[in-house]
C-alpha cells in the first residue's frame, strides 16, 4: 500500500463517528479573538483554509472556558452562547470539506503570564514555577473544592454550546503544564483531599471532566484528550502514571488519545532535547506510543515532529498511531494533506526557526511566536511568509503581545 493509500483510509472512533482520513491537525494557539475574547471572522478564514487543504480532523487551539483565566491575550472563551451566530460560522468554514472540526478546551490553571494576571492564578496546590519561569508568572493560590467542581462544570458547558454550534467534537486540553497537567503532576499536585496524592486521586479531576463532559453531548459525540507522555521534570508526571491514566479513560468511553508531552519547563513538545534516533523516525513519541499501544484499544494520535509524506505512511504501517498528528507545518503549508493524498511525496519546508542569538534560539516560544505570526496572515486572507525573518518576527510579536497584553488587563481591571 502506498503512503497516501495508507493515508488516506478513514477511521471509525468508538463513538461511531468516521474520519475521512489519517491527517489530524493538533492544537495551536491562534489568538485570533478579539481583546474582549471572542471569535472573529479570522477563525472562520483560517479554519477554512485547513479544511480545504484536505486534513480529515482538524482541532482548534485554546479554547477557553473561564474569561477570568487566560493564557493569553486574545483567546477565544466559550463559556455562554452569546457568539453562538459566529462560532456557527467558524464550524461550518472549518467542517465544509467533509471533515471533522473539534474544539480543545482548556483551563491555563497558574500558566497566566505575569502582565495578563489581574487577580489570583489558580493551581491544585499554591507552588510556583521553578526559577526559569517564576518571574514570568504569579504565585498561585491553591483551589478549593468549590472553585474544582465549578471548574468541571465549565468544561461540561463549554463542550455543550460548541456542540450546538455545529463543532463535530471536543478535545479536553490535558498536557503542556495547564491546569488539568497540574492535577496530573506530582510536582504541581500536593493536595492531601482526594484530588491529590495519589495517583488515583490526582487523576480524578480529568477523569470527572470526561463525565461531566460525556453527560452533556452525549455517547455519540467524538470525545478526545491530549496528554503528556511524561512532563520531563523530577517529581512530575510520568510515563507509567500517564498511560495508567491513558487506560482508565479509555475504560470509560474516550474516543481517542493524542500523545504529546512536555511543559513550559521542560518544552519536549517543541522539539528540544529530543535524541537523535527520535528525529530519525520523525514523530517524537512514537516510542511511548507503541507502549501504549499494548495497553489501550482506542485511536492512538501522534503530534511532534513529522516531516515528509514517508515517514507519516511508515508511522501509520508499523501500528504505533492511528492518526498522524500535524502543527508546524499546516502553519506554512496547510495543503500538505491534500498534495500527499494526491500521490505526492512531501517534505515539509519547516525546518528549526533560530535568530543565530543563543539566549533567544532556547527559548521555547520563540519558534511559537514565529509560527503563530503565519496562522495570523491566513487568518487575513495571506499566505505564510515561509522564509520571514525569525528575529525581526519575534520583535514585532513580543510588540504586539505586550501591547494586548496591556489593553486585555486594563479592560479586565475597568471591568472588576
Amino acid at each position: 500500500m502506498s503512503f497516501a493509500e495508507t493515508l488516506g483510509q478513514p477511521l471509525t472512533l468508538p463513538c461511531g463517528v468516521t474520519l475521512p482520513n489519517r491527517f489530524g491537525k493538533s492544537a495551536m494557539s491562534e489568538t485570533l479573538g478579539t481583546i474582549d475574547n471572542h471569535a472573529t471572522e479570522e477563525l472562520v478564514r483560517l479554519y477554512g483554509r485547513w479544511a480545504d487543504g484536505g486534513t480529515g480532523l482538524v482541532i482548534t487551539g485554546n479554547i477557553m472556558i473561564d474569561q477570568r483565566h487566560l493564557g493569553e491575550p486574545h483567546n477565544v472563551v466559550v463559556e455562554d452562547e452569546r457568539d453562538m451566530q459566529i462560532l456557527k460560522r467558524w464550524a461550518e468554514a472549518g467542517t465544509r470539506q467533509g471533515n471533522q472540526l473539534w474544539v480543545q478546551l482548556n483551563h491555563p490553571g497558574k500558566q497566566i503570564p505575569k502582565m495578563l494576571a489581574t487577580g489570583d492564578t489558580l493551581s491544585p496546590s499554591a507552588i510556583p514555577f521553578r526559577k526559569e519561569l517564576s518571574p514570568h508568572f504569579k504565585a498561585p493560590r491553591a483551589l478549593t473544592e468549590e472553585e474544582i467542581l465549578d471548574i468541571i462544570a465549565r468544561f461540561a458547558r463549554s463542550a455543550a454550546i460548541i456542540k450546538k454550534a455545529g463543532f463535530t467534537g471536543v478535545q479536553i486540553h490535558g498536557a503542556h503544564g495547564y491546569l488539568v497537567s497540574q492535577f496530573l503532576s506530582g510536582h504541581h499536585n500536593q493536595r492531601q483531599d482526594r484530588w491529590g496524592g495519589s495517583l488515583e486521586n490526582r487523576m480524578r479531576f480529568p477523569l470527572e471532566i470526561y463525565r461531566a463532559i460525556r453527560a452533556e453531548v452525549g455517547k455519540d459525540y467524538p470525545i478526545s484528550i491530549k496528554l503528556n507522555s511524561a512532563d520531563f521534570q523530577r517529581g512530575g508526571f510520568t510515563e507509567e502514571e500517564s498511560m495508567t491514566v491513558a487506560e482508565t479513560l479509555a475504560k470509560e468511553g474516550l474516543d481517542l488519545l493524542e500523545i504529546s508531552g512536555g511543559t513550559y519547563e521542560a518544552p519536549t513538545m517543541s522539539g528540544k532535547d529530543v535524541r537523535d534516533s527520535t528525529l530519525q523516525r520523525e514523530a517524537y513519541f512514537l516510542e511511548y506510543a507503541e507502549k501504549i499501544r499494548a495497553r489501550v484499544s482506542i485511536p492512538l494520535m501522534v503530534t511532534g515532529g513529522f516531516r515528509t509524506s514517508e515517514g507519516m505512511g511508515a508511522a501509520l504501517e508499523s501500528g504505533a498511531t492511528d492518526i498522524v498528528g500535524l502543527a508546524r507545518p499546516l502553519a506554512v503549508e496547510p495543503d500538505l494533506p491534500k498534495r500527499i493524498l494526491a500521490g505526492e511525496s512531501v517534505h515539509s519546508v519547516v525546518t528549526p526557526r533560530r535568530t543565530g542569538i543563543k539566549a533567544i534560539d532556547d527559548m521555547a516560544m520563540m519558534e511559537v511566536i514565529w509560527f503563530a505570526r503565519q496562522l495570523h496572515r491566513m487568518g487575513k486572507g495571506k499566505e505564510p511568509i515561509r522564509n520571514e525573518s525569525v528575529l525581526m518576527a519575534m520583535i514585532r510579536s513580543m510588540v504586539m503581545v505586550a501591547i494586548r497584553s496591556s489593553r486585555t488587563k486594563r479592560m479586565r481591571l475597568r471591568a472588576n
